[in-house]
């Protein structure tokens, strides 16, 4: 890992100040409303958040809730919108009942029936009108004028351009309802978003979640990553439902992993020429950028139905094991933010 000579001891005064990196992954989002919510009780300060899909969605909650009333608004407006997620859910039974619960046989018939008709007809097939529970949620939780008029974080909210493939970046100034649907559309569920002519899709194709505008927009060299997806499983998949579900979430994966791979390249080969010539600005960002990392760990083993369960009780299952993941990490790696990096890039993605 690279260090810089920093103090040995910070004053207790000091808060560090961190970008955050949000991985989307459905219904799992919930986890990531439980480390926020640690966090920001934590006292936790944020320059900027990079966020996909249900990453995109906490993103917003949090600056949303922040504009209004800092980090204890930031607090209740990631309550108020995973509640007004959980309340949504058309069904009238629990689709799953915890986290270890995790075959696809479990969701209640409807939802069998709806993924299975999702495999042979597209969503302009099956929901002509474009329903979407998720927009009346977003519709009444964020002002979005006001994010964009007042908003003190910098936000970069991915999202794929279907007819190029190439990844879309919509700032705190360009925030919309149609822009954050953008980055949680997945084609076999939704139409494609349109925005000034464009078409998007779900942003996890191309940036779950984007880390180059936390390193040349932001100014902190501390970046806290939150992965839903796990970098590494104890075995390959075997059965068809994990097969499935690994494959899914490769795929989902695949930009990111790619992006820090390329960092881990550039910073070695900085490493290996050092003192054959100067460090440009490029060199030197790399060089002092310093990444922490919060794993859901727990989240290996659920099924992929289960990123289809918006249930109220398994979303507060998910938060409560955020919530204790965060505290862990405050107890272990926090002390070492604005110091030095906790995670070992090179060995993680090279």
């Amino acid at each position: 890992m690279f260090r810089l000579p920093w103090p040995a001891r910070r004053p207790p005064a000091e808060t560090p100040l961190v970008s955050l990196a949000l991985q989307g992954g459905g219904a799992h989002g919930a986890y990531t409303w439980g480390v926020l919510d640690r966090l920001l009780e934590a006292g936790i300060r944020i320059e900027g958040i990079s966020g996909t899909s249900a990453g995109a969605m906490n993103a917003v909650a949090l600056a949303h809730g922040w504009t209004a009333g800092g980090a204890d608004g930031a607090r209740a407006a990631l309550d108020d919108f995973w509640q007004a997620v959980g309340d949504s859910v058309p069904f009238h039974v629990e689709m799953l009942n915890s986290i270890n619960s995790t075959a696809d046989s479990a969701l209640p018939t409807p939802m069998n029936v709806m993924m299975g008709f999702m495999r042979l007809f597209s969503p302009y097939q099956l929901n002509p009108f474009d329903l979407n529970p998720l927009r009346d949620v977003v519709r009444a939780q964020f002002d979005f004028e006001r994010l964009r008029r007042e908003c003190p974080l910098k936000l970069f909210i991915a999202a794929t351009t279907v007819r190029t493939g190439k990844v879309k970046l919509f700032h705190t100034a360009e925030l919309s309802e149609s822009a954050l649907l953008a980055s949680a559309c997945l084609p076999t569920l939704h139409h494609a978003v349109e925005i000034d002519g464009e078409h998007y899709w779900d942003g996890g194709f191309t940036a779950n979640p984007a880390i180059y505008p936390l390193l040349y927009e932001c100014t902190t060299p501390d970046i806290l990553m939150v992965l839903l997806n796990p970098l590494q499983l104890d075995e390959a998949p075997r059965s068809a439902e994990d097969i499935s579900a690994r494959s899914m979430e490769l795929g989902f994966s695949t930009t990111f992993l790619r992006e820090m791979r390329m960092i881990a390249h550039a910073r070695q080969h900085i490493a290996d020429t050092a003192g054959w010539m100067p460090l440009g600005r490029l060199e030197r960002k790399l060089v002092s950028q310093r990444f922490h990392l919060i794993e859901a760990h727990e989240l290996a083993e659920a099924g992929r139905g289960s990123k289809l369960n918006a249930a109220s009780s398994f979303l507060t299952e998910l938060k409560t094991l955020g919530r204790a993941r965060a505290g862990d990490w405050l107890g272990t790696q926090y002390r070492h933010v604005g110091r030095k990096e906790t995670v070992d890039v090179a060995q993680l993605f090279l």
